[in-house]
């Protein structure tokens, strides 16, 4: 965690597939993504990225190597590779880090029907093999793994985070 997490402000862009990193409100830096294939919206069940405020609830696989993957939010003890990925065909890979959300709007992105939380979206890695910058996930924001590392320790737990 960075000495400047504190004053730390993650914006996803569904429009632009992009999530931008601010530091005191400035831009830091610029990332490409891949967010939910469905499209914008908060309703359960859906496949699609909740849009609104937010914020990291829980920050999970501190100190994990790069493409380590994750099953319902446990490393399974393997490390992604192309062979894995013939093993476990349709499998949605979680690798690296994951950032749980928590939305903070009732009625709109945290409650009953429509919990951003209870939804279990991520912002987390994925294969290096699937493309960013177009809307391709289940609902979570998709990113490159040594992307998702380094902002990893950028952020922490309570780091505000903005869908739009």
């Amino acid at each position: 965690m960075s000495a400047d997490s504190v004053n730390s402000q993650i914006v996803i862009d569904l429009q632009s597939q992009q999530l931008r990193l601010l530091s005191s409100g400035e831009t830091v830096e610029i990332f490409s993504v891949s967010t939910a294939v469905n499209g914008a919206g908060e309703r359960d069940a859906s496949g699609c990225t909740p849009r609104g405020r937010h914020y990291i609830r829980a920050a999970i696989g501190k100190n994990c190597p790069e493409r380590t993957v994750f099953v319902g939010r446990r490393p399974t003890g393997e490390v992604y590779s192309p062979a894995l990925a013939d093993q476990h065909p349709g499998r949605d890979w979680i690798l690296s880090r994951i950032l749980w959300l928590c939305g903070l709007e009732p009625g709109i992105n945290r409650g009953p029907g429509h919990d951003t939380f209870h939804r279990y979206i991520y912002i987390h890695g994925t294969p290096d093999s699937e493309p960013m910058g177009i809307p391709l996930s289940h609902g979570c924001i998709r990113m490159r793994n040594d992307d998702v590392i380094h902002l990893f320790e950028k952020v922490s737990v309570g780091t505000p985070v903005l869908i739009q």
